[in-house]
């Protein structure tokens, strides 16, 4: 892991309610390098535009200007981390890349990133990450792979069940929309979203995790349909979002929000 002293952060030209979210002490940041679900995506990803649910459209004050002071605090962070160097992802076939996706997000619910990457990382060196290996392993040796991941044992149960629809239904590959994804087991929004946009380079909406879910309702950015209420799952915080934030934004604010937990008090 990375660990990066940020020092104090500028949020001057943040509104004052978003000034109030963040410390003004010296922090302590811990950034990992980029997983198989944190990367670079390409410039211009398949974005769905299918009708969504109707919620209030109507984007909340000054977000462009706490977005752009999120962007740079976390610019900052980047200068001072060193890159990492991976294994390039075109050196997987396409399959395989895709089901290693599958797996890790699956992984990764409930769970710290570098625990996730350690068991992803354990199960490649196993050569488990393939619908056939994992179909044909036993339970046991997953669950020992996979360790300490949260809720291991329902994770491991899940993948084998997972891999053998992977070879009956889609010939070893993935589900391909978000409809068939959230028909596997263990598979919920957040992570069909994320493997769409990870494994299909398509993007059908915002990946919203609980962080996302927590920082978005502290800001004041999303509310329950015909309230000002708080909306009380990620679910109902990634429909709000998708009805004013721009589309090209997306991708990048589960990392960018995710990146910048430790500086909100919510979180």
């Amino acid at each position: 892991m990375l660990v990066v002293s940020l020092g104090r952060i500028n949020v001057s030209s943040l509104c004052a309610k978003t000034r109030k979210c963040f410390s003004s002490k010296s922090h302590l940041h811990t950034f990992t390098p980029a997983s198989v679900f944190h990367q670079k995506f390409p410039e211009d990803p398949m974005i769905c535009t299918n009708e969504l649910p109707q919620i209030s459209s109507e984007a909340p004050a000054h977000w462009k200007m706490v977005l752009q002071g999120i962007r740079q605090m976390r610019s900052s962070a980047d200068e001072h981390q060193p890159v990492a160097r991976e294994k390039a992802a075109d050196t997987v076939p396409p399959k395989e890349r895709r089901f290693a996706v599958l797996t890790s997000s699956l992984l990764s619910s409930q769970t710290k990133e570098h625990v996730t990457r350690g068991a992803t990382q354990r199960l490649g060196e196993n050569d488990l990450l393939t619908a056939d290996a994992m179909d044909k392993a036993d339970e046991e040796t997953i669950k020992k792979l996979i360790y300490p991941v949260g809720f291991y044992k329902r994770k491991a149960s899940n993948l084998k069940k997972i891999a053998n629809i992977c070879l009956l239904k889609y010939d070893g590959d993935i589900p391909s929309s978000i409809e068939e994804l959230l028909l596997l087991p263990g598979v919920g929004p957040k992570i069909a979203h994320l493997v769409m946009i990870v494994g299909w380079n398509n993007v059908q909406g915002i990946c919203v995790d609980t962080h996302v879910h927590r920082i978005c309702n502290r800001l004041g950015w999303v509310s329950r349909p015909g309230s000002k209420q708080k909306t009380l799952t990620p679910e109902e915080t990634r429909q709000a979002l998708q009805r004013w934030l721009p589309k090209e934004e997306w991708v990048p604010i589960n990392t960018l929000l995710v990146c910048s937990a430790h500086f909100f008090c919510c979180v």
